[in-house]
């Protein structure tokens, strides 16, 4: 599934921008469709303008204009697909440049019968980046479950000499569907409404997230001026 909402507060019609002659969304969606073993890729969207352009080449599932969240939007088109699959994978519309190995990455956290969510994270070295609230950082136990995930830094470092590593959140989940439809139907937490971050729901209501690393770096697309850094990134890569 590939959310895709034309409102954002930050960059309107974020999915039809183009990159490199193709739109945002086209780019995720042909890096989906390049991964073996997915019964369908599916786009689900409010706006009428992302139809129009996706129905090109996509199947496109319209869905409820007041979801507050990219996994609420993607449940719904789950449901009214009516596919039938073990897990469901949630591809955010602002990653053009995902490899296919990462999505593969996040597949075989599902060979533990444990798994009920996955995501993805990658490695820090930017002091900017460890310090910036659009970032979100995660830590895991031995197990590489998820512990919490923050906007702030995460651990505190009280000793300057202590080694830490810090890690990015990569915004892309798998659920196993019947989790899917649990957590979507879970009521807003404290932790998310103070982070702004729907995975804390999730953590909060006991559920786990398993977390696998990837060394991947490529640029996410929030704003007019990251669209312009993923111009960039393409004509170097």
């Amino acid at each position: 599934m590939i959310p895709a909402r034309f409102g954002s507060t930050r960059f309107p019609g974020k999915p039809l921008a183009d990159i490199g002659g193709k739109t945002l969304l086209r780019r995720v969606y042909d890096a989906a469709k390049s991964v073996m073993g997915y019964e369908a890729v599916i786009i689900a969207t409010d706006d009428e303008r992302i139809r129009e352009h996706a129905e090109a080449y996509a199947t496109v599932i319209m869905t409820n204009p007041e979801h507050q969240s990219g996994t609420d939007r993607c449940c719904e088109a789950f449901v009214k697909s009516g596919l039938h699959c073990d897990v469901v994978v949630n591809l955010q519309g602002d990653e053009p440049f995902i490899k296919p190995s990462q999505v593969k990455d996040l597949l075989r956290l599902f060979e533990s019968h444990s798994t009920q969510i996955a995501t993805l994270k990658k490695e820090l070295f930017d002091i900017g980046e460890i310090d910036n609230p659009n970032v979100v950082k995660v830590v895991t136990d031995i197990h590489q479950k998820a512990l919490y995930f923050s906007r702030s830094r995460i651990p505190f470092q009280r000793e300057a000499s202590a080694a830490q590593k810090y890690f990015k959140h990569i915004g892309m989940y798998a659920y196993r569907a019947d989790t899917l439809m649990e957590i979507t139907a879970l009521a807003t937490s404290s932790l998310e409404n103070t982070e702004k971050l729907e995975q804390l729901r999730w953590l909060e209501n006991g559920y786990s997230i398993s977390v696998a690393e990837t060394h991947w770096q490529s640029p996410s697309v929030d704003t007019p001026e990251d669209l312009e850094h993923a111009k960039l990134f393409l004509s170097q890569n």
